[in-house]
């Protein structure tokens, strides 16, 4: 009898193991196939190689700006899919999750199959190996969504993928928010044709509204066609050797073709594998339902992760497993809160967001403040050739605390991590704008559009008459046309 089992080998659940047992428990942990979860072996880390072959290769159309002399690439992508998997490959290696565990003392059960309780202390693997525990987080993680219509067997997942040994000449993609997106930019920069069906009436429907304008506009430039507001797909025929989808829109019947669909249509959680009712475990959705301490209606059951359906990110997931093993091994004491969470995604551009949105922030403080700098103000983006996007910083006019901020453009992800720190901090954005950022950077775009804000509150000297002149820029170094 182990003191806490941890079910699922992912960045929650080896997390929560190895702290669990670092808080002196004795620790068991499942996993059902390899560890390392969707992350590293089939989501994050695969996606990020063909995100960089996709920079890779459209860097390669500035090679003349810069007086470089090279022919424009083509892509093997039997290579690029063998590459996915060395880097897969080596990450294991890096990382070393069975021996970490072993070395911190936890006790790991891995390529077993699924583990269903069969009593609310007991669970068994397909194997017939029975394995019991006072405590357990659960940490099972999610899969991708596959709708079922017409013909739906037909289209491919992000984790089919993987799984191709050609590149298609043009791809539907049904879905556009983080992973449809994602996968539409990459497809696009290895030179596919390809569409986007959406549900709602904008792109990353989740993200500030000037993420969504500014990857759509980046989308139909690079040829991209974006359909969104559509009112569901309703089937996809085979049409010799390419797909036909067959979507409403606007009322009306339509269709599009393309040698390959791909379903980017949600994350739901492994909950039902688990037999969750013998334990007395609620669920909802394919989701664990859990209190603020990550509690499951059984009060010796926790969980952490993709599976709770909270904030589905591995940086979260990472968190929510060590406030799990803390209140799992030492009692309950420590609730959980996912404030400021930077996250993106890695299109082109980019896009990382923190905090509330503009319209989240409005609701709960109208008088609220806003900058949004466009990247073209900015030296670095101009030198680079990478003007396209914007930063957008929301603060409160009552506290000067910062309430969200959203970026899209060249290193977006890294820009947002600054501002994440600053509201960790607690920072004023007097503070922000204050900080000697260096030159030429594109971070250096945070402290344009904190002054911004500053000169906006009144807290900066400005002469009457430049105030009423309205120009914010005046006495900026870097600054692009009004």
């Amino acid at each position: 009898m182990y003191d806490v089992l941890v079910i699922g080998g992912g960045p929650a659940g080896v997390t929560a193991a190895l702290r669990a047992s670092e808080l002196g428990a004795r620790v068991a942990l499942v996993e059902r196939a390899r560890l390392g979860g969707t992350c590293t072996n089939d989501g994050c880390v695969p996606t990020r190689v063909l995100a960089r072959a996709a920079r890779m290769a459209r860097e390669s159309e500035q090679f003349a700006d810069f007086g470089l002399v090279a022919e424009q690439p083509t892509v093997d992508f039997a290579a690029l899919m063998k590459r996915t998997q060395e880097k897969v490959y080596s990450l294991h290696e890096k990382k070393q999750l069975l021996y970490h565990l072993k070395e911190a003392g936890v006790e790991a059960y891995i390529d077993v199959g699924e583990a269903r309780f069969t009593d609310p202390h007991t669970v068994t693997t397909e194997g017939g190996m029975q394995l019991g525990a006072e405590k357990f987080i659960l940490c099972a993680g999610g899969h991708a969504r596959r709708i079922t219509f017409p013909g739906s067997e037909q289209a491919l997942t992000h984790s089919d993928i993987w799984g191709l040994d050609r590149l298609p000449r043009s791809v539907i993609i049904v879905g556009g928010a983080a992973t449809g997106c994602q996968l539409a930019s990459i497809f696009e920069a290895f030179g596919a044709r390809v569409v986007i069906l959406e549900v709602a009436t904008r792109l990353l429907g989740m993200e500030d509204e000037c993420v969504s304008r500014e990857i759509h506009k980046a989308f139909i430039e690079r040829g991209i066609e974006v359909v969104t507001g559509i009112g569901g797909v309703e089937r996809i025929e085979k049409r010799d050797r390419e797909l036909v989808v067959w979507y409403a829109h606007q009322e009306q019947a339509r269709q599009a073709v393309a040698d390959a669909v791909v379903l980017a249509t949600g994350w739901p959680g492994n909950a039902d594998t688990l037999n969750l009712a013998v334990a007395g475990v609620q669920s909802e959705r394919g989701y664990i339902v859990v209190d603020e301490y990550l509690r499951t209606s059984a009060p010796h059951i926790f969980a952490a992760g993709d599976i709770t359906g909270r904030m589905m990110l591995v940086q979260s997931a990472g968190y929510e497993a060590r406030v799990a093993a803390e209140n799992a091994v030492l009692g309950i004491g420590q609730p959980y809160s996912h404030k400021i969470v930077p996250h993106g995604g890695f299109t082109d551009p980019e896009y990382g967001s923190v905090g509330l949105t503009e319209e989240r922030a409005r609701a709960l403080e109208p008088d609220c403040v806003i900058a949004e700098v466009p990247y073209a103000a900015m030296d670095r983006a101009i030198i680079d050739g990478h003007p396209a996007g914007c930063c957008k910083l929301i603060v409160s006019r009552e506290t000067h605390r910062i309430l969200g901020a959203h970026v899209v453009g060249e290193q977006a992800l890294e820009i947002i991590q600054l501002v994440a720190a600053g509201m960790a901090a607690d920072m004023w954005v007097e503070q922000l704008a204050d900080l000697e950022l260096a030159y030429p950077t594109y971070t250096a775009i945070i402290g344009l559009a904190a002054r911004n804000l500053v000169r906006e509150l009144g807290v900066m000297p400005l002469a009457p008459e430049w105030r009423a002149l309205g120009r914010p820029h005046a006495s900026e170094w870097e600054r692009g046309p009004d």
